[in-house]
Formats: structure tokens, sequence, C-alpha cells
């Protein structure tokens, strides 16, 4: 099988990079509709860069696009609607829009391990600070080529949908 995942280390970013226990701020429900002070929480979640590397890399992006990455067994436990493999199959097919499956960096044979991209949810981080914690992961994953174009298409087509107010007639 053709790895999905490549191992990388240091403080280079690039989409498709994997950061593990990543900080990321939670706001409160009344967040919002005024100014004034809240309280927010910070959260670690395992993140995937989305931002484009070209980005990164010509230091165009002073924050980073983020998407939160779940075990498939855990978002199987979060959201009931995704505890049988059939609606699993259905993503995997890139028929559930909003949600992505990539193979397991440590056993990409076995498709229960894989994980789920989660592009509903997008947490825009600074680039120095997640330059700062990709340094101290020491060994980490990266998307490998062509798995990372696959992902990048998969993310901009959640973007680029567009709901008409009428079709063209079914053929019958």
């Amino acid at each position: 099988m053709t790895p999905f995942w490549q191992q990388t280390q240091g403080d280079s970013l690039a989409q498709g990079d994997l950061l593990p226990d990543c900080p990321v701020p939670t706001f409160p429900a009344t967040f919002g509709g005024s100014a004034g002070d809240y309280t927010v929480r910070v959260e670690l979640g395992n993140m995937l860069v989305v931002t484009q590397s070209c980005d990164l890399a010509n230091g165009k992006a002073p924050v980073v696009a983020l998407c939160p990455v779940w075990a498939l067994t855990d978002y199987m436990a979060a959201d009931p609607a995704f505890k049988g493999w059939k609606a699993w199959e259905n993503v995997r097919k890139g028929r559930v829009e909003g949600l992505h499956l990539l193979a397991s960096p440590d056993d990409p044979a076995d498709n229960k391990r894989a994980v789920v991209v989660d592009f509903r949810q997008i947490f825009s981080l600074p680039f120095d600070s997640l330059q700062a914690h990709a340094k101290t992961l020491g060994p980490r994953w990266r998307l490998a080529s062509p798995f990372l174009e696959h992902f990048s298409q998969a993310f901009a087509r959640f973007f680029m949908r567009v709901g008409l107010p009428a079709a063209i007639p079914e053929y019958k």
C-alpha cells in the first residue's frame, strides 16, 4: 500500500501537516454581540494544516487555517449518526459534505484506524505559535503526494459548493 504519510520534524509548516495536541481556543456560547472581556478556554486538539504550503513558505500567511482530526472510533462515539460502517463508506466515497477520511499514519491498511478530518470546523492560529508548537513535537506526520492533493481538492470542493434555486428538470 502506498503510504499516505511521511515523517517530518522541525518548525517548517506545510499543508497536510498533522499537529497533535495543538492548543486551540474554544469560545463560550455568550461570545459576541458586544465588545467586552470574555473568558476563552484553550483546549488541545489534533489539527491538520489546510493553508496552502506556498503561502506558508513565502510568509504570506500570518495566521494558519487548521481543521480538527479525529480517530475514527472517537468520532463514532461523539456522533450517533456515524455509528455504523455504512455511514463511513459514504464518507470514504466523498458523499458526506464536510468530512474527509485519511488512512491512519500508523496502520494505513486497517480502515477502522482511519482518521476523520472535519472541514466544518476551521481554526486560525498565528503562524509563529504553530511553528513553535511544531518544533516541540519531534517527528510528526505530513500527508504525502498524491494524498495531499486529494485532501486539498476535497477541502476546496466543500467550500465551492453552490446551491441553486432551481435545476433543469430530470430527463425521463
